[in-house]
């Protein structure tokens, strides 16, 4: 990518909790199979927060990215979160997050952009530090879609899981986070909704998504691709929302990255909205599936009909 002034990624963690619901369990709540699962979705299993909260879920994930990054909590003078499951709308939870990991005095505020938060957050905070606000930052994608999810609608109950990925972004001399392309359809606002105020719910219309993201989003990509200086075939790594394993195979084949590792957590962690990207890209980089350096496309969409694309330097 271009040598300029800007931010990267320092350093990634995530959290899910210990339950793991399986297709096979699913099965004994509504009228649904295995094999009827996996087809449509490519989801097996999906990590569910009996009683943690989103804020529990936010705090561990963002516990170990700082800790990765070797910094002080002094240290870090932004902090967003990514969710649209939170249950708590004052304080924040990036508030309650900072203050639970001792970060005494940073900027904390929540963001929702359904599935494209953490994408949308993470070119926030690199317009933050380019601009000089802050020199490092945490940002985390943190959602508990079971609190939100109708367990006796079986079009939607075997997509959602729970769990958190996080990123420390510095301030650094090369361009280690691209331009962001982002924007939103709001002619497709329907498709996606939690609209009940009191007990809100997923819902989605799912062909509508489908069409959409598999028709739409690639030149989103290439375009974010570009921005960074590159084309797809340089990409060592895509890790796009987690929505469904069709729709993820379907991108990147027509991307044509064909040295590009891709991301595929919605295996066994389902649709965790916000936090499916940094969550993904978190295992990538612990398991060391993409090499240091290397070009990594992240790409966000969801709810809105909204995205957020950028091309990041593996850390």
């Amino acid at each position: 990518m271009p040598d300029e002034a800007g931010s990267r990624i320092a350093a990634l963690g995530h959290y899910q909790p210990g339950d793991v619901l399986t297709n096979h369990d699913l099965a004994h709540l509504v009228d649904t199979s295995d094999e009827w699962i996996r087809q449509r979705t490519g989801i097996e299993t999906r990590h569910i927060a009996r009683e943690e909260s989103v804020t529990d879920l936010a705090t561990a994930a963002g516990g170990k990215a700082l800790a990765a990054a070797g910094l002080d909590p002094a240290d870090i003078g932004l902090v967003i979160v990514a969710t649209s499951s939170a249950i708590d709308r004052c304080p924040s939870i990036a508030a309650q997050t900072a203050g639970r990991l001792g970060i005494p005095a940073a900027a904390a505020y929540d963001l929702n952009n359904a599935c494209a938060g953490f994408t949308t957050a993470l070119a926030t905070a690199d317009h933050s530090l380019r601009a000089g606000a802050s020199r490092h930052a945490l940002i985390i994608g943190a959602e508990k879609m079971s609190d939100l999810t109708d367990w006796t609608d079986r079009t939607t109950c075997v997509l959602l899981g729970d769990g958190a990925g996080a990123a420390v972004v510095s301030a650094h001399a090369g361009a280690g986070i691209g331009p962001v392309v982002w924007g939103s359809d709001p002619t497709r606002s329907d498709a996606v909704r939690l609209q009940d105020a009191w007990q809100p719910r997923f819902q989605q219309n799912g062909q509508t998504v489908f069409r959409w993201a598999t028709t739409q989003l690639v030149p989103i990509a290439v375009e974010a691709c570009h921005r960074a200086g590159l084309t797809p075939a340089d990409l060592g790594g895509i890790v796009t929302h987690q929505a469904n394993l069709r729709i993820i195979d379907s991108l990147a084949r027509q991307l044509g990255a064909p040295q590009a590792v891709v991301a595929r957590d919605v295996t066994t962690s389902g649709n965790t909205s916000a936090a499916s990207i940094p969550l993904a890209l978190s295992k990538l980089v612990e398991d060391r599936q993409i090499p240091q350096g290397a070009p990594v496309l992240l790409l966000g969409f969801g709810g809105g009909l909204s995205w957020a694309a950028q091309v990041v330097t593996c850390p």
